[in-house]
């Protein structure tokens, strides 16, 4: 496992930048319109990102460059200077804007350069937890029902005590029915793939355990903020037709069924960023209030694992 470390300094530059989309999102928040709210969003970060005394790559960004005029995979971003893979989303969670809901994150993850795994944009199957558990104690081939005995056994309560997030889709229709037969709690999202695994992070949230299948640069995203507090992550990517696995052939993967951990997925020591854009279980959203404007934010560093909690107000 590599262990390059990026330099601090750029710890606040990550989350600046994160609180700029976010603040660029919110202002939609409400309106409907889920295109203008992503849009407002990548604008706002990609003048951020090329602020920066950086020399970024985008490896998980809007999609392929034929498919996103700006943030595509494969841009490069910055004035010049650390070389730096880039993953992002800069409006995690658009439906969720569109309708003022919750948990909706402006989310971004530097790495050094090489050292982020390029997924392509496909579906994954995951599995997550948060810190404090022996290594190895979910994993992706076991069934849902397993995971969460395991995961009991080793937090040392009764199954019926485990709450697993999980995307509310049809094809998750399996997986809920394992969960819950052996008593445990299901809590259903809508939308917020990163925002849902990063749940099994922070106790507050009541989430133990991340299962289902969800977008693949998401998966990466969500890895490298486990990674900052020493979470377990295991995911497969999941190809629907012969275009997805060339997708995944251009950018350099040819082992189709293999099962990734979170080790292999952020090869180095990472920072992770996530502004609230509405209001969640992890953040507070955007709020304009008495001519400021305020944000709040999670800045995660693998190196030394702290997570800082930073909240801006700053004139509107």
């Amino acid at each position: 496992m590599i262990t390059e470390q990026l330099d601090s300094s750029l710890v606040l530059d990550a989350v600046r930048v994160t609180e700029i989309a976010a603040i660029a999102a919110s202002t939609l928040a409400g309106r409907g319109d889920e295109k203008a709210a992503d849009q407002a969003a990548v604008d706002a970060m990609r003048t951020a990102l090329n602020a920066l005394a950086i020399d970024g790559e985008i490896v998980i960004g809007e999609g392929e460059r034929d498919e996103a005029p700006m943030l595509y995979i494969g841009e490069k971003v910055g004035r010049g200077g650390v070389a730096i893979d880039i993953a992002l989303d800069p409006l995690e969670g658009t439906t969720l804007t569109a309708k003022a809901m919750a948990n909706a994150l402006a989310v971004m993850a530097w790495a050094p350069k090489g050292t982020l795994l390029n997924a392509p944009d496909t579906y994954m199957d995951k599995i997550a937890c948060g810190p404090g558990y022996p290594a190895g104690v979910i994993d992706l081939d076991r069934s849902p029902a397993d995971n969460v005995r395991a995961l009991a056994a080793a937090k040392g309560v009764p199954a019926e005590e485990i709450t697993v997030c999980v995307l509310d889709r049809p094809r998750h229709a399996e997986i809920i029915a394992s969960i819950r037969s052996v008593g445990a709690r299901v809590s259903l999202i809508t939308d917020g793939d990163v925002a849902g695994v990063m749940h099994t992070a922070d106790p507050a949230t009541g989430i133990d355990l991340y299962v289902g299948q969800g977008g693949a640069p998401e998966g990466v995203l969500a890895c490298a903020a486990l990674k900052c507090v020493g979470g377990q992550f295991q995911g497969r990517l999941v190809f629907r037709n012969a275009d997805e696995k060339e997708r995944a052939r251009r950018v350099g993967i040819t082992d189709f069924d293999k099962k990734y951990d979170l080790h292999e997925m952020v090869r180095a020591d990472a920072i992770f960023a996530a502004t609230g854009v509405t209001k969640g279980a992890l953040l507070d959203g955007v709020r304009r209030e008495g001519g400021q404007i305020v944000t709040h934010s999670l800045v995660m560093v693998s190196s030394t694992q702290t997570v800082r909690e930073v909240r801006l107000r700053r004139p509107a």
